[in-house]
């Protein structure tokens, strides 16, 4: 996995202070605040030049295609170009037209340019404009291979959300799921990683065996998945590298949903031994597995809080699924929910201020709520959706909708926090266990 460069010459240095009066900003909480609209042209080049990924000339439609893509799919702006607006030239990406953009009705501006180098990488400029006030808002380089073209897009994309919002960014992230095909009955499961957009898709494994419930490692490197060989379930951790694969645990017993610990060094996975079913954690590197419940019923899922200090998880100890949370060693068991229904696959936000679930009431519908079970908010309505999983910086959550009908057909869809903004990601093949990895490096 390359590692974007940050160009900081005098040509791309990042301003050191912003002017008082630039206050363009946009709020992520606020269902009802209307797009900015952003003018998003063309980035030129100074000078046509062939890489592997295509001519610097394609390559800046394609960054701007991208970055325009980004910032409407976020749901806080509209976009305006790099189609139906007036290309710019090299000169005007610092030095905007600022009497030319109103007229389109952006209030902000992208400019960009793609610059080939003598050592093959490409240059991506990215630069943030208030149109009204006539001041740039910020500016960022990316020196990447030109095969990187789009994670430089995703980052400039991630640059302006993070300018305008104040928020953390996140498009420059990627999903694993697992890809379904095949009739509703005998579903063949292989597990597939993307881009957060939907791009650079590619399968991991081959479909030789069920693969369920993926999740990444907290730095990117590895996946750990349950999977059914000979009908045995093993939870394996997958090396994004290498292709490479080990088995961590395998039991004759069910097995269910394994997930990380924050720091990497534990597995959390849920395990039915005599009819009981509870919560255990492991080394990553193996091991004997520790038991962290130990009430009658089904404990089930389990995910720690970003500072690794608690879990929270789903039990029918109370005579339907709940949502409680304890310590990170078993201790403090509480219940957290106490609304209509059941409540079930819990994830803990990165922020740490929310957790997401599913609740299950006539139909299943993604919702959120404290970690303390305050100001539970429903934020999807459809026949099927579950498994919620946070993006990078917790103000989106990705899940899987199941549609009704003989098929069954799976899709991976997203919603923000405030319940607006649904959107279906594009996957070759139906989707099911999406699981939002943290910002690449």
């Amino acid at each position: 996995m390359n590692r974007l460069t940050f160009a900081f010459g005098a040509f791309l240095a990042a301003i050191a202070s912003q002017p008082a009066s630039a206050q363009l900003s946009v709020d992520v909480t606020d269902e009802s605040a209307a797009d900015m609209v952003i003018a998003v042209p063309v980035m030129p080049t100074p000078e046509t030049a062939s890489t592997i990924a295509g001519t610097t000339e394609t390559l800046g439609r394609q960054v701007a295609e991208v970055v325009a893509a980004d910032l409407r799919n976020s749901g806080l702006f509209k976009p305006v170009g790099p189609g139906g607006i007036r290309a710019v030239s090299f000169p005007e990406v610092t030095a905007p037209a600022f009497d030319y953009w109103p007229t389109t009705g952006a209030v902000a501006l992208v400019q960009g340019f793609v610059r080939a180098n003598p050592d093959g990488k490409v240059t991506v400029g990215c630069y943030l404009y208030d149109v009204a006030l006539k001041s740039e808002l910020t500016r960022h380089g990316f020196v990447v291979e030109p095969r990187d073209w789009r994670r430089a897009a995703h980052k400039c994309a991630d640059a302006i959300y993070a300018r305008l919002s104040g928020e953390s960014p996140f498009f420059d992230s990627r999903i694993a799921y697992i890809a379904e095909s095949g009739p509703k009955g005998s579903r063949i499961k292989q597990l597939a990683i993307m881009d957060s957009d939907g791009a650079n898709h590619r399968f991991l494994t081959q479909g030789g065996s069920t693969v369920l419930t993926p999740r990444f490692s907290p730095d990117y490197k590895h996946i750990v998945y349950l999977s059914y060989v000979e009908n045995r379930p093993r939870i394996y951790i997958y090396d994004i590298g290498t292709g490479r694969q080990r088995v961590v645990t395998e039991s004759a017993n069910q097995t269910f949903a394994p997930r990380w610990s924050p720091d990497g060094r534990w597995i959390l996975y849920s395990m039915s031994v005599a009819g009981n079913t509870d919560i255990y954690r492991i080394s990553a590197g193996g091991g004997t597995p520790q038991r962290l419940t130990n009430s009658p019923g089904i404990d089930v899922g389990g995910s720690y809080s970003p500072d690794g200090s608690k879990i929270v998880f789903e039990s029918d100890r109370s005579g339907g699924q709940q949502l409680y949370v304890m310590n990170s060693d078993g201790s403090d068991q509480r219940r957290i929910s106490f609304g209509g229904g059941r409540y079930a696959t819990p994830e803990w936000s990165p922020r740490g201020d929310l957790i997401a679930f599913t609740k299950i009431a006539g139909n299943f519908r993604i919702g959120v709520m404290t970690p303390q079970g305050s100001g539970e908010r429903l934020l999807t309505d459809s026949w099927q959706d579950e498994a919620p999983t946070f993006a990078p910086n917790g103000r989106v959550i990705q899940f899987f909708r199941t549609g009704q009908g003989r098929s069954g057909n799976s899709s991976i869809w997203q919603v923000d926090i405030t319940g607006a903004n649904e959107r279906r990601i594009p996957t070759p093949l139906a989707g099911s266990d999406p699981t939002w990895g943290p910002l690449l490096p």
